[in-house]
């Protein structure tokens, strides 16, 4: 399990497991968003398997199932909705981290300072600064 922290509120990962979530709970989070559609690949593990197993822990779930590549406005409305509603600390995971990172960076513009947004996703490993960038030119 590879727990990344953005901010003492959001942590990213790449894919969990049923087996990890006691360890998630462990480590002080209260709820857990997953942002990959179901099935997304072959051998994935099942998203009910996973939303079980923090049901058990006492951990608030939440699906936001983003597409690879294919953000759209809806995507950012419920990424941040869910980040704004779910008992914090709160772990996002995806295939990697990298799509959580990025929809969350874009979800803070206008909250964050870029260079802050920039630093933070920096910290746990995760380049935003192309992303940053064009949010400025817009």
């Amino acid at each position: 399990m590879d727990l990344r922290k953005l901010t003492d509120d959001v942590s990213v990962s790449p894919q969990i497991t049923a087996a990890d979530v006691p360890h998630i709970a462990g480590a002080g989070f209260r709820s857990i968003m997953c942002n990959r559609p179901d099935g997304e690949e072959p051998g994935q593990p099942d998203l009910c398997d996973i939303e079980a197993a923090a049901q058990q822990e006492g951990l608030a779930f939440t699906c936001v199932p983003i597409v690879s590549g294919g953000v759209g406005q809806d995507d950012l409305n419920a990424f941040d909705k869910a980040l704004r509603d779910l008992p914090k600390p709160i772990l996002a995971y995806c295939r990697s981290g990298t799509r959580c990172t990025m929809i969350w960076a874009i979800t803070q513009a206008g909250r964050l300072d870029g260079d802050e947004i920039i630093n933070c996703a920096d910290k746990a490993g995760y380049d935003v600064r192309a992303v940053v960038a064009q949010m400025q030119r817009r």
